[in-house]
């Protein structure tokens, strides 16, 4: 059981909920990202890094951009391992991945776990991974048998989506092949903040959370404290992504925006 096992096993038992934030590794920059992970770690229970990449095809225009600069600072994938040695030199808290095939299947997916599992540092042993979670938001789930089976051998939760207009049964089948949480997308379309929660999200979370025992994660749109407010009875836990690297471009805090999220979230 890694990290990520543990914290939601963990808050489950005391009925709390989870708070997990996106980063884009390399914007602004190499050196504000990793602080930020430290930073964060006393108001979120999850840090989800994003691998940067040139066309994103699930996200929207924030996290595009974020992703377009942090290509142009010069991001790769090498740095993504780098930023998780360091930080698990201070840090516990549980890392997920979110990377597009393209450039993992590009640097290998074998490699790509075996330098996962090259993470871990003395602080916290060398028998579990530094990442705890991965997120491939391109993977068909009828072709992630050998992603799954590498995340199993490594210790990484497999992370699938679920969207709105999944079919039923196949959302079904989606979600109990997940060994971490499921991420059920609360728009029908790509990242980014929204105004308004979907009609059909508390319906969808309704059915699918009556027949998993899975914990399902609502992203994507997920933006302020109102809709936390409105949404926490059906699910349990929120990735936000957009919003906080809107928060980091206009050079806002970071900290006090998620720190309002948080305090929603506790009020349960």
């Amino acid at each position: 059981m890694n990290r990520l096992e543990k914290l939601l096993k963990e808050l489950k038992s005391q009925n709390k909920k989870v708070l997990s934030v996106f980063l884009t590794v390399g914007y602004p920059n190499i050196k504000t990202t990793e602080k930020l992970i430290i930073e964060l770690e006393k108001y979120v229970d999850i840090i989800e890094l994003g691998i940067p990449f040139s066309d994103p095809i699930a996200d929207g225009p924030t996290i595009q951009y974020s992703s377009q600069k942090a290509l142009e600072n010069g991001t790769n994938i090498h740095q993504v391992f780098d930023i998780i040695k360091n930080v698990r030199q201070k840090s516990n808290i549980p890392i997920a991945i979110m990377g597009y095939l393209n450039p993992i299947y590009n640097f290998g997916l074998n490699k790509f776990f075996q330098q996962l599992k090259k993470c871990p540092t003395e602080t916290f042993g060398n028998d579990i991974t530094g990442v705890d979670g991965l997120i491939i938001p391109d993977m068909p789930s009828e072709e992630s048998n050998k992603t799954r089976k590498l995340a199993k051998k490594y210790k990484i939760a497999y992370i699938p989506l679920v969207a709105l207009t999944t079919e039923k049964n196949r959302a079904l089948k989606i979600a109990n092949s997940s060994t971490g949480f499921v991420y059920v997308t609360a728009v029908t379309g790509i990242t980014g903040v929204r105004e308004k929660i979907d009609s059909e999200l508390i319906p969808f979370l309704k059915t699918l959370s009556a027949k998993t025992s899975k914990p399902l994660f609502v992203g994507f749109g997920i933006s302020k404290p109102e809709h936390i407010q409105k949404l926490k009875k059906y699910c349990d836990g929120f990735i936000i992504g957009s919003a906080v690297i809107e928060q980091i471009r206009q050079k806002k805090s970071v900290i006090n925006f998620v720190k309002s999220l948080k305090t929603v979230l506790n009020n349960f």
